[in-house]
């Protein structure tokens, strides 16, 4: 595996109606464990150590984590939804490498996340003064359809990079969710990609490539996943699973990374083979440059 993603922390100070990762509860893996965990990942040959769920900003020992993860000679990647950043910046700058804030809106944002989006921008606006790369990350959804084409002017203006993918509508969330915010409108979602297709061309500062947009214009996955290939996802309670969309268990930390690795080549062989896919901004993109897709792969080269 290249990516070692850890879902890091049980808890988010915020309750976002769409994310099924919210109300994750369950025992935290110490600061010893974690460094146990890294460094294991590193033997292996993990290239790149990211940290998301629910919402990693609220661990104390964070940077000490990160930190060491890049001790080992890692690439460290952070996904938050930002609303700390501005407080913890400066704990943030020596141990982030790629640092991905979600922003799903400006007029919606309340409605869409219950909190202040400007307490984000804030926060993304002391990122940047501290020379921090940002990527935002939009979550394309019913409510935000019109705003896309501003969040992408907003990403200029602070210097950002952005990318943007289709809402998942998973089925532990309840269906009056996904009345409201599941894509229905295709006509007008159809008008805001050729929209993001139209502003990448002129220049703008969208992550995503062609082949990617065009594709979740569809909503239609088109790709070979190399997901079982890539990544490497370790839960709260120190399950292994491949792809965290469909979260199958290939085994538990306390197993040995190295020896879940190696007996779960079928397992993860057949995850891969039965999927009917996703459109996953990192899954889809990732694989489709594994590919061997020239244009994702000259896309993901301008901004890294």
């Amino acid at each position: 595996p290249v990516i070692l993603s850890h879902t890091i922390n049980a808890g988010c100070n915020l309750s976002c109606a769409f994310c099924p990762y919210s109300k994750l509860r369950g025992g935290e893996m110490s600061t010893r464990e974690v460094k146990l965990l890294l460094s294991e990942a590193r033997e292996m040959g993990v290239m790149v150590y990211n940290v998301w769920a629910t919402e990693p900003l609220m661990r104390a020992d964070l940077p000490e984590c990160l930190d060491y993860a890049k001790s080992l000679g890692m690439t460290t990647s952070m996904i938050t939804n930002g609303l700390l950043l501005e407080e913890r910046v400066d704990e943030l700058v020596d141990v982030v490498d790629f640092l991905s804030v979600s922003l799903d809106g400006i007029e919606c944002y309340e409605e869409l996340r219950g909190a202040d989006v400007q307490d984000v921008l804030n926060g993304v606006r002391a990122a940047r003064q501290r020379g921090m790369g940002v990527l935002l990350n939009c979550v394309i959804n019913e409510r935000n359809l019109d705003e896309l084409g501003g969040l992408v002017f907003l990403a200029h203006e602070l210097g950002c990079t952005i990318s943007f993918e289709p809402v998942a509508e998973y089925e532990q969330i309840p269906k009056s969710t996904w009345d409201v915010l599941g894509i229905r409108s295709y006509e007008r979602y159809e008008r805001a990609i050729d929209e993001l297709v139209e502003l990448k061309r002129r220049g703008f500062p969208i992550m995503n490539s062609y082949t990617y947009l065009n594709m979740i214009k569809t909503l239609k996955p088109a790709f070979r996943c190399h997901v079982d290939e890539l990544f490497l996802h370790v839960g709260l309670d120190g399950k292994v699973v491949c792809c965290r969309e469909r979260g199958l268990e290939l085994g538990r930390v306390s197993d040995g990374l190295k020896s879940v690795w190696q007996h779960s080549r079928q397992r993860r062989k057949e995850i891969s083979s039965t999927c009917e896919g996703c459109l996953s901004f990192g899954y889809a993109e990732s694989s489709m440059a594994l590919g061997g897709n020239i244009e994702v792969m000259r896309s993901y080269g301008r901004y890294l």
